[in-house]
């Protein structure tokens, strides 16, 4: 499918873009470019079939796809290294989880002619590093990609067709569409398990219970959610901020109505709500995207 293809950071999402475009045969050469001497250490340990570089060099030129699986806030930092190896007909990706911020930045900053066409996987866990990627990561999971006005159609073709034969479900969004549905379904809640978290250790501080040993499913769940990379999420919060806050707005109004039924005792719409939230949970679950062992509650 190509000839070369350069993957920018190799944690968990990096290493399952690597092992399963070998696995697919998508591309006779691989160049993983990478900073960490740790992740750099575990990919040779793991013998995956790519060339490791720890800056750009010559033999990246001309590459047919670039894909940038790091922290949103290096994101303006890479393309000032690589921007000068990049031309007209190399289509250059990422697999952010906020875009409509930091693709505005990269259009202002980046040469014109760069074919720039973001992309995310909705595919993940709370783990990261090269050690914990699965070529199957990405199988019958959703990757949204970005569809503006100026989108070249042919790379789109290309990387649609690229992100299908790694085993994605394709849909298209714009920036604003994405951003706004991901602040509810992904971004809310993972701030929603870190406060959940943190209000536990602050009851078990003020009561001086044992709350870790009694941690049962509930709170169990918010911790793996809330286990998951704090520098890639510091960067999610802040560059889908407007989105995000509203959403918290939203959320506290909310808990603040919950509060007033249960101090009035409000049986019946304390029970509709739940009722209502059940509905929903069945079509999450119906909708198979996250069906992956452990199960936590899932099914």
């Amino acid at each position: 499918m190509f000839k070369k293809i350069l993957i920018v950071g190799c944690g968990l999402i990096g290493s399952s873009i690597l092992r399963a475009s070998i696995k697919k045969k998508i591309s006779k050469k691989i160049y993983v470019l990478e900073k960490s001497k740790i992740h750099i250490k575990q990919i040779k340990k793991l013998r995956l079939n790519c060339e490791i570089l720890k800056d750009p060099k010559k033999q990246i030129t001309n590459v047919d796809m670039i894909i940038i699986c790091t922290h949103l806030s290096e994101y303006l930092k890479i393309f000032k290294k690589i921007e000068k190896y990049i031309n007209k007909n190399t289509i250059v990706t990422d697999v952010g989880s906020a875009k409509e911020k930091v693709s505005g930045e990269i259009k202002t900053k980046i040469k014109r002619n760069i074919s720039w066409i973001s992309s995310h996987p909705i595919a993940g866990s709370e783990v990261s590093g090269p050690e914990f990627g699965n070529e199957k990561l990405f199988s019958g999971k959703w990757c949204v990609l970005i569809k503006d006005k100026n989108v070249n159609k042919k790379h789109l073709q290309i990387l649609t067709k690229f992100w299908t034969k790694i085993g994605s479900n394709i849909v298209y969004m714009s920036l604003k569409e994405h951003d706004h549905i991901f602040s509810i379904t992904s971004h809310i809640p993972h701030l929603v398990a870190y406060n959940m978290v943190k209000t536990a250790m602050n009851f078990e501080k003020k009561k001086k219970s044992n709350i870790v040993k009694f941690s049962a499913g509930g709170l169990r769940d918010f911790t793996r959610t809330a286990a998951s990379n704090e520098i890639m999420w510091k960067d999610i919060f802040l560059n889908n901020r407007k989105n995000i806050t509203k959403g918290i707005d939203l959320f506290i109004n909310n808990m603040r109505q919950i509060k007033k039924l249960i101090n009035t005792k409000n049986e019946k719409k304390l029970i509709k709500i739940m009722q209502e939230s059940k509905k929903i949970r069945k079509k999450i679950v119906s909708s198979k995207q996250d069906v992956n062992l452990p199960d936590f509650g899932r099914r």
